[in-house]
């Protein structure tokens, strides 16, 4: 009797853990957070069985298709605008919620042979660029703030993102608050109608194009720019100082947005104020539907969010992000019991 009672208990272990093993979860969305979301999936399927798939596709998808309710949640690196959360709503019946997941940055990346130290680039010459105003690395703009440097007599090569990227979007964001030109023609968001340049599919995509681009100037995240080695400058800030991108100029970007962000998460921390601010720096989101009917696909990804959110923060150095001030993951986890 001992041994069919140990026998039973035993089976019904396996069974748990097979069950535990199948649950899968599908998402798609941000290109800018993959380094990060690949390793923690890695992370959390070893530790739990729960396997996620995630499609790197861009902001734009992951606002699209969790709408579509195609993937279980998406990713985007703004947060979802007004207009697309009653759209989410109006679709299904119930809302969806902005989880901020780690703070990253994008970086000025080019290809410019000859030019060893970092290049100095303001909101407002970053802009005249992308508007074509600004055609040569060696005009007058950028010659002054990189006194010293002997720019190349060499028209820029302006590369871009071409499809709905939330990349783009902070990218923009940062570029309509310094430049009153760039709000009127251009203006901020996922897909833009650039005035001109080169346009590449994906973070991966805009980092390549860079890459085999000679005299080539566009905008990646950081930990693009660290992974393939490429050539990257800092920004002039809402201070005046040109400030690398680093962990500790993200962070000083989102500490005044993490005393007074709302309740639903949603905030642009582009060209934050602070001498030590990176002007492009933002949070990234996962879009999680409020209501999950599959209830182990709700624990899963409940569990998820708040391993996420607790262990998952202390792996985000190793990949050149920022974890989130501990006010913002705190008030997160109240947040996940909206999740129905």
């Amino acid at each position: 009797m001992i041994r069919n009672t140990i026998w039973v208990t035993t089976a019904v272990a396996l069974l748990a853990g097979c069950a535990s093993a199948q649950v899968l979860i599908n998402a798609t969305g941000a290109t800018f957070p993959y380094p990060m979301y690949s390793k923690w999936f890695d992370v959390y399927k070893k530790k739990t069985g729960v396997q996620i798939n995630y499609n790197s596709l861009g902001s734009g998808a992951g606002v699209q298709q969790v709408t579509a309710g195609t993937v279980d949640f998406g990713a985007s690196d703004p947060p979802m605008s007004d207009e697309e959360m009653k759209a989410f709503q109006g679709k299904n019946g119930y809302a969806v919620l902005n989880f901020p997941t780690v703070l990253g940055a994008n970086v000025p990346a080019y290809k410019l042979a000859g030019i060893s130290q970092p290049l100095n680039f303001s909101g407002e010459v970053l802009a005249n660029i992308f508007l074509g105003k600004i055609t040569k690395w060696n005009d007058a703009a950028l010659a002054k703030d990189n006194l010293g440097v002997k720019l190349p007599d060499a028209s820029i090569i302006v590369v871009h993102r071409s499809d709905g990227s939330g990349t783009t979007y902070v990218w923009t964001d940062f570029l309509s608050k310094v430049s009153p030109d760039w709000k009127t023609k251009v203006g901020t968001a996922k897909s833009v109608n650039w005035p001109l340049g080169l346009g590449a599919k994906g973070s991966e995509g805009e980092a390549g194009q860079i890459q085999n681009t000679p005299n080539s100037l566009g905008y990646v995240e950081l930990t693009y720019a660290i992974q393939n080695k490429m050539q990257y400058g800092r920004v002039q800030n809402a201070a005046g100082v040109f400030v690398a991108a680093e962990l500790a100029s993200v962070t000083a970007a989102a500490a005044s947005a993490a005393k007074e962000i709302k309740d639903d998460f949603r905030v642009s921390i582009t060209n934050a104020p602070g001498k030590e601010a990176f002007p492009i720096s933002t949070f990234t989101y996962l879009l999680v539907p409020q209501q999950i009917k599959d209830p182990a696909k709700k624990k899963a990804i409940t569990d998820f969010l708040k391993w996420m959110l607790t262990d998952g923060q202390t792996q985000t150095a190793d990949l050149h992000y920022a974890p989130l001030p501990k006010a913002v993951a705190d008030k997160e986890l109240k947040a996940i019991a909206k999740i129905q």
